[in-house]
């Protein structure tokens, strides 16, 4: 493992997609949404122990999420948890990120990635991710691990790649996309040049800051003078002060959408974002009727295509359903078609508008 790479993991979201299950307490990535007895944030953790070794992955959260992050991730130190003070999209937790690894070291080349995807082939993920990390440290250059699609997806963002490639599978990105319908997303897939955007990039610290001069001067600037402070006692007390200050915008319309120096490796290794429900149950093993069932005491009599899930003390009788989403929690039943599950989110603000933050 190269000594100049990090890996740094954002966890400060709340998954509203997924309530009621995620909780503005609780968020997703402290979820067991898989079943197999550990967080999502604690699968990613694990998932990056095979490029980089505990000591130098990151977690950037949103500070009311602190305790939470040291529970899922004792190995880690006080300094590798980057608390963020409000919640402004990606760009600035991308450029608070590289500051700070920049302040420890100047030669770093980092991985920065949600807490919340599902990968199958975890073996092919990692040899993908230094495969990046090699061309970024010898180049400079921003690369982001682009998905080849199997299915005209319509809840992906797309990037479209030129056909030559420069190093080692390693290809130009011509554009970035927003998420397509049905017929622009198959056209996508009829020409081999699109990929889905999974939010996985890979730049040392030197390339990544001087785009954010270039293209986002404005997060540069506020950021910048706190390079005295990174990785001392005084840090979080900038952050607290600095960040609310710096513009709420992703890291693709800031930088990606921008540069020129970017680049994608075309990467097949069992990917989902898991952004919603639906995610859960595609990527899920289903019984022999398509249900995907996760609850310990279940009768369910002519039901296809459904997600259950109940907390393990919970009777769940079901009966002349189909592709439903039946999600239990202990103050909040919600039964919905898989097919709107789009409209989670907007439920989520209604039921905090008519009855309370305590259900959200």
């Amino acid at each position: 493992m190269n000594t100049n790479t990090y890996v740094a993991i954002m966890a400060g979201g709340v998954g509203s997609r997924f309530w009621p299950a995620s909780r503005e307490h609780k968020p997703k990535q402290f979820l067991d949404i898989t079943g197999d007895g550990r967080s999502l944030l604690r699968i990613t953790f694990e998932r990056f122990l095979k490029v980089t070794s505990a000591e130098k992955i990151f977690i950037v959260t949103n500070g009311k999420y602190l305790d939470q992050v040291k529970q899922h991730l004792p190995e880690l130190a006080d300094n590798q948890i980057l608390c963020e003070p409000s919640r402004n999209n990606t760009a600035p937790c991308v450029a608070y990120t590289a500051f700070k690894l920049h302040a420890l070291n100047e030669e770093a080349n980092f991985v920065i990635a949600p807490s919340d995807a599902l990968i199958t082939n975890e073996t092919l993920f990692a040899e993908n991710i230094n495969r990046a990390l090699e061309f970024t440290a010898s180049q400079n250059a921003i690369v982001t691990l682009g998905i080849s699609p199997d299915r005209p997806h319509t809840g992906y963002g797309y990037i479209e790649f030129e056909g030559e490639g420069v190093d080692h599978g390693v290809y130009p990105v011509r554009r970035f996309t927003e998420k397509p319908d049905e017929e622009k997303a198959r056209g996508f897939l009829a020409t081999g040049n699109y990929l889905w955007n999974a939010g996985i990039f890979i730049w040392s610290t030197k390339t990544i800051l001087a785009a954010y001069k270039k293209f986002a001067p404005e997060i540069y600037e506020l950021l910048h003078r706190g390079m005295s402070v990174y990785n001392t006692e005084k840090e979080q007390s900038f952050i607290n002060e600095f960040y609310p200050q710096t513009p709420s915008i992703s890291v693709d319309y800031a930088i990606m959408e921008n540069a020129t120096n970017v680049f994608t490796i075309p990467a097949q290794f069992g990917w989902s974002d898991l952004g919603a429900w639906g995610a859960l149950h595609d990527e899920s093993d289903k019984d022999a009727f398509g249900n995907v069932i996760s609850a310990e005491r279940t009768i369910t009599e002519d039901v296809h295509n459904t997600l259950i899930r109940a907390r393990p003390e919970k009777l769940v009788v079901v009966g002349g359903v189909d592709d439903l989403m039946i999600i239990d929690e202990k103050d909040v039943l919600l039964v919905y078609p898989r097919n709107r599950e789009q409209e989670i989110k907007k439920l989520r603000g209604l039921a905090e508008q008519e009855f309370g933050a305590e259900y959200v």
